[in-house]
C-alpha cells in the first residue's frame, strides 16, 4: 500500500519547483519505464501492477531500485494521465554539462522559447530519430521534465542529452569556435532545399508564434527557409515548430546520407 507521503511526493512532481527540489521526474507507461530501466539514467523507484513487475526481466532491475506493487486505484492517484498505464517510475533528473567539443562534432538543436511541453517533447523525439544527441533549451522554453514533455519524448530522454542554457551558450561557442555554422529559420532565409548545408552545425528553432528572438537571432550566420508550395500561393501562415524541426533535420541528414 502506498503511503500518503509517497503519494504527496509523486503528485508534487507535476510542478516544476518540486521536480527540481527533489531532483526527480515522473515517467509513465510500459515502454517508457522499460526504456528508463535500460538506460544510464538513475531510476529510484518503480510503482506498477504486480503482474507487470512479474513479467519484467530481472536484469532491468538493480538492487538500488525500489519496486512497489500497486493496485489500479493507487495508480490512478499518482498518474498524470487520464487513463493510467501499468507502471510509473521516479527518475533522477540528470545533470549534463555542455562540452563544446561535443557540440561541434555533429548536429545540435537550440530551442528558443519553445513553450509548449508537447512540442518540446516531440522535438526531442525527432532529434533522437535523426541521431542528434544534444538539445539545448534556451530561456523561456518549457521544462524538459514536465510530465507532458516526458510523455511526448517516448523514451528519447534516455539517448538525447538535454541542456538548459541561455544566450551565453552562443557567446561561449563563438569564443571557442568563431566560424562554426549556426542556422536559423526565417521567412527571408535561403531555400533550405537549394542551400549547401553543413554536416556539423547548431540549428535554432524559434518560438511557436514569434519565431527566433532578436537576441538569439544575432548569432545566426546562416539563414534558411522552408518554402511553401506552390510558390506565390496563399498558404498557412506558419508551420508547427515540431513539424518544422522534423523537416529541417530530415533535410540536413538527407544531404549527407549518400
Amino acid at each position: 500500500m502506498l503511503s500518503k507521503a509517497k503519494i504527496k511526493l509523486i503528485r508534487s512532481l507535476e510542478q516544476k519547483k518540486y521536480r527540481y527540489q527533489n531532483r526527480l521526474f515522473l515517467v509513465e507507461g510500459d515502454k517508457n519505464v522499460r526504456e528508463m530501466l535500460g538506460s544510464s539514467l538513475y531510476v529510484r523507484c518503480i510503482l506498477a501492477k504486480a503482474a507487470w513487475i512479474e513479467e519484467l526481466p530481472g536484469h532491468l532491475i538493480s538492487n538500488q531500485v525500489e519496486v512497489i506493487a500497486v493496485e489500479e486505484k493507487e495508480l490512478s492517484q499518482i498518474s498524470f494521465l487520464k487513463t493510467p498505464n501499468q507502471a510509473v517510475a521516479l527518475v533522477e533528473i540528470p545533470t549534463h554539462e555542455i562540452v563544446f567539443t561535443d557540440i561541434v562534432s555533429g548536429l545540435s538543436l537550440f530551442l528558443d522559447r519553445v513553450q509548449d511541453p508537447g512540442n518540446l517533447g516531440t522535438i526531442i523525439r525527432i532529434a533522437d530519430w535523426f541521431g542528434i544527441q544534444h538539445v539545448i533549451c534556451g530561456e523561456g522554453c518549457a521544462d524538459p521534465y514536465n510530465p507532458k514533455t516526458v510523455q511526448s519524448t517516448m523514451g528519447a530522454l534516455t539517448r538525447v542529452k538535454v541542456y538548459v542554457s541561455n544566450v551565453l551558450f552562443f557567446e561561449q561557442l563563438k569564443n571557442s569556435f568563431p566560424d562554426f555554422p549556426i542556422y536559423g529559420t526565417f521567412l527571408d532565409g535561403n531555400n533550405i532545399y537549394k542551400e549547401s548545408l553543413n554536416e556539423k552545425a547548431v540549428i535554432i528553432m524559434g518560438n511557436e508564434s514569434k519565431g527566433i528572438s532578436k537576441d538569439i537571432g544575432f548569432y545566426v550566420n546562416k539563414r534558411i527557409l522552408i518554402p511553401s508550395y506552390p510558390a506565390g500561393e496563399d498558404t498557412s501562415e506558419s508551420l508547427n515548430v515540431a513539424t518544422a524541426a522534423a523537416i529541417v533535420c530530415s533535410e540536413f541528414r538527407r544531404k549527407f546520407s549518400y
